[in-house]
């Protein structure tokens, strides 16, 4: 699965703030900050906080660009 945080770091500029600002107001760690930069997987509760402070919704943060396939057994 292939996901992209740009949303995420476009909404942080419209609001006038920095990744410092947004990762130290969400209490993340600078590797979990590093994984949203790399548009890789992370946790719900991180999306959740940081939510919290842009005051939005998970859906405004992230798109998923590419879906895994399934197989059917």
């Amino acid at each position: 699965m292939e996901i992209s945080y740009k949303k995420l770091f476009v909404m942080i500029v419209e609001k006038d703030m920095t990744n410092a600002d947004v990762r130290k107001a969400a209490k993340l760690s600078t590797s979990t900050f590093d994984k949203l930069k790399k548009n890789k997987l992370v946790a719900l509760d991180v999306l959740i906080r940081i939510c919290a402070v842009l005051q939005c919704q998970v859906g405004e943060l992230m798109e998923i660009i590419k879906y895994p396939e399934l197989n059917e057994s």
